[in-house]
């Protein structure tokens, strides 16, 4: 299933601080029955806090949408960055950095025991520097300790043999995906599909599970020796999933010039820095815009859904920004006045009265700067 929203970029007035909100509108979550898949995603990004993995900020709702505030990210996603920018692909070693820190995010969600499944170019957005983060976590799934799960998720030419034939799996097809997007972002084309082939599902699932892929003179000897490791058909020979899990993928030679201790601590410079001029998207007007949802109605049966959509626990971004607001100083003052001893109350002659919620006040200042542009998630 598919979970479409809008997303706009927005400005807290009261600190100066840029993020990416995402709209999920509530009548279509309910039509596509979508409630599951939109918490799930909510709650993942708020267990994880990556480098490599966008933070989620704030979680809140309005009359008619449930809205995910995220790191904004102003240079693109990748599938523009290889398909619209010259010759489709990139040379190798803007690949192989890419790949790096798609490596470390899969680390640290893995770290939280959580699989991706959705390994796409249009998944992985840059930020203003050139640093990729892995976005759009609804298809993400936590598997506790010790087991397995099982699930035909993900999409068509992306998805690993092991999903596609309905197998028990952990982390691996994270790793196959990783596969597919070294060979795109080298290639010009995903490997399983040439550029502007039409071809039906069913062909490209059996070229998966079936078909070994061809490689060019793009490929470097470690750029093919990686991709055909993390494209192995079988996951239990696959690299990453042998009992070494990101250790292994990152000992391979293709990264031998990447210093993942100072990529790690962003100490790395990008093989490319975007434009902060530059409009990284299509036209606007290429961009589907959203149809009414019709016949959907919402009533307080919706309610208990919403508010565990609206709650939860405080992220590490939003400690930073009350920390930064003096929100802290604020709400102790408050609560200072509020729970003044009866006995003292009565000698005051002035009692200020409690300052409404801090929190309250900081959505209330919260701002679109452009949310006429749609733009549709998957």
């Amino acid at each position: 299933m598919e979970m479409a929203g809008k997303v706009c970029a927005c400005q807290v007035r009261a600190t100066g601080k840029m993020y990416a909100c995402k709209k999920l509108e509530k009548k279509r979550i309910k039509k596509r029955r979508g409630e599951a898949m939109a918490l799930n995603e909510k709650r993942i990004l708020e267990k994880v806090h990556s480098r490599f993995v966008v933070s989620l900020a704030y979680t809140y709702e309005t009359k008619d949408a449930l809205c995910l505030v995220l790191t904004i990210m102003n240079g693109g996603d990748l599938k523009f960055h290889i398909y619209n920018m010259g010759n489709p692909g990139f040379e190798e070693q803007r690949a192989i950095f890419y790949a790096a820190e798609l490596c470390c995010g899969l680390e640290d969600l893995q770290r939280e025991r959580i699989v991706y499944r959705d390994l796409k170019p249009e998944n992985i957005l840059l930020d203003d520097r050139g640093h990729i983060r892995i976005s759009d976590l609804g298809l993400a799934l936590e598997i506790p300790e010790g087991e397995t799960v099982r699930g035909r998720v993900g999409t068509v030419g992306y998805m690993a043999p092991e999903v596609l034939n309905n197998e028990h799996y952990t982390f691996s097809p994270d790793w196959w995906g990783l596969g597919c997007l070294i060979y795109e972002m080298i290639q010009g084309h995903s490997p399983f599909r040439k550029l502007k082939e039409k071809v039906k599902r069913e062909e490209i699932d059996r070229r998966v599970k079936e078909v070994t892929e061809e490689y060019s003179k793009k490929f470097s000897m470690d750029a093919k020796s990686i991709c055909q490791m993390l494209l192995t058909k079988d996951p239990s020979e696959r690299l990453g999933c042998m009992g070494d899990g990101a250790a292994g993928v990152k000992q391979h030679p293709v990264f031998k010039d990447i210093n993942f201790s100072r990529l790690e601590a962003n100490m790395l410079d990008p093989p490319f820095c975007p434009d902060p001029h530059a409009i990284y998207c299509k036209d606007v007007l290429d961009i589907g815009q959203f149809s009414v949802v019709k016949g959907v109605y919402l009533d307080t049966t919706d309610d208990a859904f919403y508010a565990q959509f609206a709650t939860g626990c405080v992220s590490i971004p939003w400690q930073n920004e009350m920390i930064e607001s003096g929100c802290f100083k604020d709400i102790s003052e408050g609560e200072n006045e509020e729970n003044l001893p009866a006995n003292q109350g009565k000698k005051c002659t002035t009692v200020s009265r409690p300052k409404r919620n801090f929190l309250c006040r900081l959505f209330d200042r919260m701002i679109c700067v452009c949310s006429t542009t749609p733009a549709s998630l998957e």
